[in-house]
């Protein structure tokens, strides 16, 4: 049976499949366009992201299936009755709706959406954006009236292009902030509140099982968020299993003993999977907005070369110099929700170097997941260790302090492409097999070298002067 996988991330499409020996293998990566129209805008071109996926479906002969990732919280418009894009993708890191949000927040809002949606008022999800386009892009009003116009996620268009039906999953709905995360139907009363037409929104389904044929019959088996198939590839079942992806942010998730209510912004309730059938299983959920995306932004400023360069440095830790930098470069996500934060290193002297600068990035970066991890333990007790995967996993630096300041052990995957790990894993049981882990893992254990409080503490003071100056 070949069942491919396709990853449609924020700057690429991947697709990989499982060779004769068992190991993955990708047949075709393509990277797209980021257009930043004005400052806190991030957007993708649908037509180009679709022509991508059909690249990668067409990479390999003889399919059985197909599993798909989505962005997660990216959306847009389109016309119902031909496909025709009427706005831009409005990628989930952009901050456009910051005032919307923030009207909202002041207007006595958000304890109701954090109850039906169990998510914050943030424009990191996707609600607010697709109000935007109804306010800001006549035709999509138009549309609107005249009951033609589709409005989703980037799932919700590749699988009413490629299908024919016009549906998302329940996993990746839940990061709309439309969707009532009891009932994982869309809720009338957020609709109205985000300005959102239910009727323009996609049916909403399971994340594996039988969810269309794909232009020759080949059966889409599964679509779901990106971060909830990797927690899937890393092989989380269990309530207190935990993952860190390490992609353009960091985000952290962890299995739940069912639905864990939160009663106030910090790590979020979230699907985690649903099986044709079967009961929804659900998680938290933690983003740290900017991970590698901060690592290759210092890289672009000329601080550093190589990816080797980074790997290891002489010396103490840039913090126990009382070097320290908070990355707030597209505002702090959980535990604080507060898109007004911005980047900044703190305790620089003559002295400091383009080394120290790196090293404190790597560093911070860490201490932000540290941040996550510990609201969501609060919440949810964790089984063990933490696994990670992506890009920065592969750092032998960051990797060990973050095992230090996390004081507990983390895991490496052997395997690094953990989000179509999941996505198999999940069409292959469609079909009544199983699909066993991939490799051993790297276990970095969690020493407490006795300096974790007072890096804490400088960390904590850097982050509120951060905040502070973005109240100013």
């Amino acid at each position: 049976m070949t069942i491919l996988a396709i990853d449609q991330g924020t700057t690429s499409s991947r697709a990989l499949h499982l060779s004769d020996d068992g190991k993955l293998v990708k047949s075709c990566a393509v990277e797209h366009r980021q257009y930043y129209p004005a400052p806190g805008h991030v957007e993708h071109d649908p037509v180009e992201l679709l022509a991508n996926v059909m690249k990668c479906i067409h990479s390999v002969e003889d399919l059985d299936a197909v599993a798909l990732a989505n962005q997660g919280e990216s959306c847009f418009a389109w016309d119902g009755r031909d496909g025709r894009p009427v706005s831009p993708v409005i990628v989930w890191q952009d901050d456009r709706t910051a005032p919307v949000t923030s009207q909202m927040q002041s207007d006595g809002l958000a304890s109701e959406v954090m109850q039906r949606a169990g998510l914050p008022l943030d424009p990191y999800f996707s609600a607010s954006k697709l109000g935007w386009i109804l306010n800001n892009i006549p035709e999509a009003a138009t549309l609107a009236e005249s009951g033609h116009l589709r409005l989703g996620t980037t799932d919700a268009w590749f699988r009413d292009r490629l299908t024919g039906r016009f549906e998302t999953d329940i996993a990746t709905a839940s990061r709309t902030s439309l969707m009532n995360i009891e009932t994982g139907e869309w809720d009338a009363e957020l609709c109205r509140m985000f300005g959102v037409p239910m009727d323009a929104l996609p049916g909403i389904g399971p994340t594996s099982g039988n969810l269309g044929d794909l232009p020759g019959g080949v059966r889409l088996a599964a679509s779901i968020v990106d971060q909830q198939a990797a927690l899937y590839g890393h092989g989380c079942r269990a309530p207190g299993d935990a993952k860190i992806t390490f992609g353009t942010g960091a985000f952290a998730q962890c299995v739940t003993q069912g639905l864990v209510r939160i009663a106030s912004p910090g790590p979020l309730p979230t699907v985690a999977w649903q099986a044709e059938g079967k009961p929804v299983t659900y998680a938290l959920d933690g983003a740290v907005y900017v991970a590698a995306a901060a690592v290759n932004w210092v890289r672009e400023l000329g601080l550093f070369a190589s990816y080797e360069e980074i790997a290891a440095f002489s010396g103490e830790a840039a913090i126990d110099r009382g070097i320290v930098f908070v990355p707030a470069l597209a505002g702090l996500g959980c535990p604080h929700w507060d898109r007004k934060a911005r980047g900044s290193w703190l305790g620089l002297e003559l002295s400091s170097s383009r080394s120290d600068l790196v090293q404190a990035v790597l560093e911070g970066i860490a201490m932000r997941c540290r941040e996550v991890i510990v609201a969501m333990e609060e919440v949810q007790p964790f089984a063990g260790g933490i696994s990670i995967d992506g890009g920065m996993s592969n750092n032998a630096y960051f990797t060990a302090f973050l095992a230090g300041i996390l004081g507990r052990d983390v895991r490496i995957s052997a395997e690094a492409e953990l989000t179509a790990a999941g996505l198999l894993m999940m069409a292959f049981e469609t079909a009544g097999r199983d699909m066993s882990d991939f490799g051993s893992a790297e276990t970095i254990g969690g020493k407490d070298d006795g300096k974790a409080q007072d890096r804490i503490a400088v960390f904590d003071a850097a982050r509120r002067a951060v905040e502070q100056f973005a109240q100013r």
